[in-house]
């Protein structure tokens, strides 16, 4: 969506909006702004009362100022930024040569979309999915109108069928080929199949087919788990093609006699004999295009990082069919589709999405939603699902929030765009939210995947504090009595957590004395020499005095970074500060693996009632240097104290998050950084062949091979110095999950699930475990694919002839996130 709202899209016009204020006096619209404005702000009161009248303006206007490209262009702006106006459009279009007595060529609707196709073309130049989609919509409804031929709309479907037989297709590619021929065929299915009932047949069956070959990825996209379970079919989650396939299938059941209904027609049926004026063009759809970064120092070097949409599309239902629109019936796909759309394209105007969402059912057909009390229906005799508008609305934000591995936007959006619908309909809004969230709830438990539960803590406590904490809070007090690391405890307790963000430091107790001699010299600002001094002075009388089996370098180090971090514990600039200046320090004191998992497990004492700070000092030690992504994954999965197993719960998945982050960030900084310096030697060297400095003949000898600079050469050093890095941090996330998990199978039986009632807490805790170790091979599927076969030969010799059935799926998991496995 632009970030110019083109003339009040999506708006109600004011009269302030012909008022500059910064110019004082009013703006004129030239003749081809005020043709596209015509067409934008068509149907903002009336859409099908609206139709003769607007066609009747666009072609005086255009009668006295020809401007078809200012038209075609509000066309193409209204259809791919304001999707429910679709059907209207295409009656629009329509209209324009409905009173007019004209030859084809001469016809304004012709001339009109002769220039929307060259837009199209741009689109799928592009690869722009979501707009080729929605003109696709668009092209379907006036194969409808009967303004574009049955034959030719097959074709261009068929061509976006064709990406499905394409060698090694991307699941991005592919689904969403998928998905504008699915849901082109879904509008014009009725003429389509008059046209060819077996070209219809065949594109249903290309899409099913590549839909079976992709069930293997299923099992890490689903929001619901099940361990013990190959099924890719979980109730309370529907898979995105998989609906629209359904929905093909119930159509074609029905001869699409279901389609009429499912979709607003707002275009007159013509007459049998009336032929349609406009042939599509044939099309390719382009193939990917794939960015690789001109590196010369290895193969896996050059390996490209893919986009993270390699995945199937699950949305988690929250209400029944009756509530909410069923993904698999047409009418409810179609709802599902248009509501999905409307928030991705609003996302740069929360305030606006959410106004239009509260108003999405004027645009679909009658009896589509309950209608509201105290308001009349338009056609109170019309049939259809009654389904609750919020409802809906609400499912549709939390699946989109909750897609696996990461949301198409930001989570603030998502929960920003409820705080808003709450705030314009509280009435109604309110309970929906309210059933959403003990629907969730229930799922905790019962397979709801960790991710997705991690981001429904951190949308309900912001939500909570939203709106007064204003909740039930009595209805949870019996899970109190289940197992801690139960997912309902656990979400308890991250909810509490991120609403107070408890940042009290814990005190120094131990070696009280000496830490005080630390910290007043921190406090006094002394130079590094001589706090390094001082800490050895410190190390010799500690030895000295010190009795028993107490490690004297472990005592130095947590004195000195607790001190240290609480000098900086007063503000986030505070820490900075600190950090900075004594770096050297930090350095001297960070002298091996041991000693920097010391620095860790002291900051971490430090700040333990405060987890985000132990996130945010944890980054700044790697930033700094002071301590690597390795370390701080040997941290995360080591032991606690306490005498339990190693386990990963949310707190250290974050942590274990952060790292891997900042090693594939620092490779994808080099890389950029390397790209840089070589395009600009090239077109150095480029520009001095141009200038003519270069004597060319025909017996010239061969050219010197080009030297790089020494930026560049430095450059490419730093990069596979970071490559490296990258690999051993993979590496070791790999191997700490396999040591931890390899033993692990007393929760994979589809008796202990069903037992689950009855687990320990080092049940849930391994469950969880399992959970996290999905989510980073599934996360960074892109970077590990990168280096799978290494990876994964040196991680599972170790547990190869094992008979648990946790090395089984561990490498099932494995296989299926690096694509050796469909």
């Amino acid at each position: 969506m632009s970030y110019n709202r083109h003339y009040g899209v999506g708006r109600r016009k004011s009269y302030r909006d012909d008022y500059d204020e910064r110019l004082g006096r009013e703006v004129y619209e030239t003749p081809e702004q005020r043709l596209r404005t015509t067409v934008i702000r068509f149907g903002e009161v009336d859409a099908d009362q609206e139709v003769p009248k607007v066609a009747r303006e666009l072609r005086e206007q255009n009668a006295s100022a020809p401007g078809i490209p200012a038209i075609s262009e509000g066309f193409r702006i209204g259809v791919t930024e304001e999707p429910y106006k679709i059907p209207h459009y295409a009656a629009l279009l329509r209209a324009l040569d409905e009173a007019a007595e004209e030859t084809p060529d001469t016809m304004l609707g012709k001339q009109v979309l002769d220039d929307f196709w060259k837009g199209f073309q741009v689109f799928l130049d592009k690869l722009a999915w979501r707009e080729v989609r929605l003109c696709v919509h668009f092209f379907a409804h006036l194969t409808s109108a009967q303004v574009i031929s049955a034959a030719s709309m097959l074709s261009l479907l068929q061509s976006f069928t064709a990406v499905l037989d394409e060698f090694g297709v991307s699941h991005s590619r592919a689904k969403n080929a998928a998905l504008c021929a699915a849901e082109g065929l879904m509008r014009a299915g009725p003429e389509l199949k008059k046209q060819s009932p077996s070209e219809v047949s065949a594109i249903i069956t290309a899409i099913q087919t590549y839909a079976e070959m992709s069930s293997g990825s299923k099992l890490l996209a689903s929001p619901l788990v099940r361990l013990h379970s190959e099924s890719d079919v979980f109730e309370g989650a529907a898979e995105i093609l998989d609906s629209a396939l359904e929905v093909l299938k119930v159509l074609d059941g029905s001869e699409f006699s279901d389609s009429t209904s499912s979709f607003v027609h707002p275009y007159t049926t013509k007459l049998e004999d009336f032929a349609p004026f406009f042939d599509l063009p044939s099309v390719l759809v382009p193939p990917e295009v794939i960015e690789l970064e001109s590196l010369t120092d290895g193969a896996e070097d050059n390996a490209q990082v893919p986009k993270n949409e390699e995945w199937p599309e699950y949305r988690i239902r929250l209400f029944d069919n009756d509530v909410s629109a069923n993904p698999v019936s047409p009418l409810g796909y179609a709802v599902n589709t248009l509501l999905s759309d409307v928030i991705d394209i609003f996302e740069v105007n929360r305030k606006e999405c959410a106004r239009i969402l509260l108003e999405i059912p004027k645009w679909l057909p009658s009896g589509t939603f309950k209608a509201r009390p105290g308001v009349p229906s338009e056609d109170g005799a019309a049939s259809g699902p009654a389904w609750q508008l919020e409802s809906c609305v609400m499912e549709c934000i939390l699946a989109k929030l909750l897609v696996l591995p990461r949301a198409t936007h930001k989570s603030v959006y998502y929960i920003a765009l409820i705080t808003e619908l709450c705030k314009l309909q509280p009435s109604t809004a309110g309970p929906a939210v309210g059933k959403s969230i003990r629907k969730l709830y229930n799922y905790l438990g019962d397979g709801l995947d960790v991710e997705a539960g991690h981001r429904f803590a951190e949308w309900f406590a912001t939500h909570m504090s939203n709106f007064g904490f204003a909740w039930v809070w009595k209805e949870w007090i019996p899970d109190l009595s289940l197992t801690n690391h139960h997912p309902k405890r656990n979400f308890m307790r991250r909810a509490i957590e991120i609403e107070i963000r408890l940042a009290l430091p814990a005190p120094m107790k131990p070696h009280h004395d000496a830490a005080q001699s630390v910290l007043h010299l921190l406090r006094g600002r002394a130079k590094t020499e001589d706090i390094n001094a001082h800490i050895e002075t410190l190390r010799n009388n500690l030895a000295e005095t010190t009795e028993g089996d107490v490690h004297v370098d472990s005592v130095i180090r947590a004195i000195t970074i607790q001190s240290l971090l609480h000098i900086g514990s007063r503000s986030f600039s505070h820490f900075l500060n600190a950090i900075e200046r004594y770096l050297p320090v930090l350095r001297a004191l960070a002298t091996g693996v041991d000693a920097k998992a010391d620095i860790l497990q002291a900051a971490a004492e430090f700040w333990r009632r405060n987890p985000q700070m132990v996130r945010i000092v944890f980054d700044k030690l790697m930033q700094y240097q002071i301590v690597d992504p390795s370390d701080v994954i040997g941290w995360a999965f080591a032991p606690p104290a306490g005498g339990e197993g190693a386990k990963i719960d949310t707190f250290r998945w974050e942590i274990i998050e952060g790292a891997l982050d900042k090693a594939n960030g620092r490779v994808v900084v080099a890389r950029k950084k390397v790209s840089a310096l070589r395009k600009e030697e090239d077109d150095s060297r480029a520009r001095e062949k141009a200038s003519g400095n270069m004597e060319v003949t025909d017996d010239a000898a061969e050219e010197a091979p080009a030297v790089d600079s020494p930026a560049l050469t430095t450059a490419l050093k730093a990069c596979s110095t970071l490559t490296r890095e990258q690999r051993a941090v993979l590496s070791r996330t790999l191997n700490e999950f396999v040591n931890v998990l390899g033993g692990a199978g007393s929760v994979l039986a589809e008796s202990a699930w069903f037992n689950r009632v009855n687990w320990s807490n080092a049940d849930w805790g391994a469950w969880d475990t399992w959970g996290w170790y999905r989510n980073f091979c599934r996360m960074y599927a892109p970077y590990l694919r990168s280096y799978s076969t290494a990876l994964g030969t040196v991680a599972f010799v170790k547990i190869e002839g094992s008979t648990d059935p946790a090395p089984a799926l561990l490498k099932r998991v494995w296989n299926v996130s690096t694509g050796q496995e469909a």
